[in-house]
């Protein structure tokens, strides 16, 4: 054979020996790809279930499980939201990630029907910290502000509703945590009626926004409803025939007539997840700022006290007034008030003050008109 048949025919062959050899090596990677890719949506697969199992899951937890990188737990969850499967809850550290299908599982929902008997809040606190997996995973915040809340509110029903029994409901969603609380006894607002000798429940709801009201003044502050309901995205009492609506998103307060009366009370509360509010930013927002930490201050909505009127009368002002000579600072909020007579703003702004000069009163968020009123007034 000639030469150049030779070398030809071994070119060729090289040529068969190369391309075999990208063959083998296609088939290889192709091979480890699908093996790669059964192993990821096996472990996918499991993350889920185990999710679904308990509830949520932490990145960290799914590291610890499976023997995996964070970063490799990181793309396995971000496949399992982005397929819908998964809903991520919170962010950086505190992050948790729950099932997506709307239904949340037994952990997620929490539900106690109680007698009202011999009850104590913090054991009660304790089961639900224990049964209701969210609460383990969130911040040291919320679960301050969960703490705080769902005991006071608790306590209420406990000792001042003069209901036999008790429900309670506590939930999660992708957003919040909430819980609520429910008796069937004397009512809230007529409860703060009766033992002030109010003239109805409207006038118990302004009493309660002020704070320090209390129907048992010798065991309790009257505290627990005031900063309850600055802690919450979303605070509502419903009793009877009137719903006291806290909206701090807003931020603003609504009291509203009930189309189906509520016996006893029910108890609303809402806090994001994810909220970076600690609940002693809220406690110092309204304590004195001379050291000793005692609640002092207090914000009322004049508009709150306005029934159909423009004008405000002497007889209104009193009625903001009641009560407040407790506090060494006083905010009076005046958004949404057209106008004010001069009675009222004699009355809070020179006969008040006359009488307790040790106390600072402020208006804010007033227009021309009341500023006005109230220059003349002082």
């Amino acid at each position: 054979m000639p030469y150049g048949e030779d070398c030809q025919g071994l070119e060729l062959l090289v040529l068969y020996n190369l391309i075999d050899n990208y063959i083998n090596c296609l088939t290889n990677i192709f091979t480890i790809a699908i093996m790669s890719l059964s192993i990821m949506n096996t472990t996918q697969k499991n993350i889920l279930e185990l999710t679904i199992k308990h509830g949520s899951l932490r990145s960290k937890e799914v590291v610890e499980v499976f023997k995996i990188t964070r970063q490799q737990a990181a793309v396995y969850l971000r496949k399992l939201v982005n397929e819908g499967k998964l809903v991520k809850v919170g962010s950086t550290k505190s992050a948790f990630y729950m099932p997506a299908d709307g239904h949340l599982p037994v952990s997620q929902k929490l539900s106690l029907q109680l007698k009202n008997s011999d009850l104590k809040e913090h054991e009660i606190l304790q089961k639900v910290r224990d049964s209701f997996h969210p609460l383990k995973h969130s911040r040291d915040n919320v679960r301050s502000i969960f703490d705080y809340a769902f005991s006071e509110m608790l306590n209420n029903a406990i000792e001042h509703s003069r209901s036999e029994r008790i429900t309670i409901d506590v939930s999660a969603d992708a957003k919040d945590v909430m819980f609520t609380i429910r008796d069937w006894g004397i009512g809230v607002f007529r409860n703060v009626m009766e033992e002030r000798g109010l003239k109805n429940e409207l006038e118990a709801i302004q009493d309660l926004l002020k704070g320090k009201t209390t129907t048992a003044p010798r065991a309790h502050s009257g505290e627990g409803i005031f900063f309850t309901s600055k802690t919450a995205d979303l605070f509502v009492l419903e009793s009877f025939g009137w719903r006291l609506r806290i909206d701090n998103t807003l931020p603003d307060v609504f009291i509203e007539p009930l189309q189906e009366s509520v016996k006893g009370t029910k108890v609303i509360f809402s806090v994001p997840i994810s909220t970076n509010r600690h609940i002693s930013d809220v406690f110092n927002a309204f304590t004195s700022k001379n050291g000793d930490k005692t609640f002092s201050r207090t914000e009322i909505r004049v508009r709150l006290f306005t029934t159909g009127t423009v004008y405000v009368s002497r007889s209104q002002a009193r009625r903001i007034l009641t009560g407040l000579d407790k506090f060494k600072t006083i905010v009076l909020d005046f958004q949404g008030v057209p106008t004010v007579g001069q009675a009222f703003a004699d009355e809070i702004f020179r006969v008040f003050r006359a009488k307790h000069p040790s106390i600072r009163i402020e208006a804010v968020r007033e227009n021309e008109a009341v500023r006005f009123m109230i220059d003349h007034a002082g």
